[in-house]
């Protein structure tokens, strides 16, 4: 299963392996399609592919350390 989904990463996990995290953990594949980070915020947009329940607890860890998790409908790439 694929979702796709906007992140925005608080000032202090801008320099973290979030994402590297989540996807050895929940064993998630992760596909960052647009991202964009300054100094004090960090924007992506990803896909990631796996099963539905490691999606789902892979998501909840992201909001679970201070992640906007955002769930994208249709086109990503903008």
């Amino acid at each position: 299963m694929k979702k796709r989904v906007k992140l925005t990463f608080p000032q202090h996990l801008i320099k973290e392996p979030v994402i590297f995290t989540m996807a050895k953990k929940y064993d998630v594949m992760p596909n960052i399609r647009r991202a964009r980070v300054t100094e004090t915020v960090g924007e992506m947009v990803l896909e990631i592919e796996g099963a539905e329940e490691n999606l789902e607890k892979g998501i909840k860890s992201l909001r679970d350390q201070g992640v906007v998790v955002e769930i994208v409908e249709g086109n990503i790439v903008e």
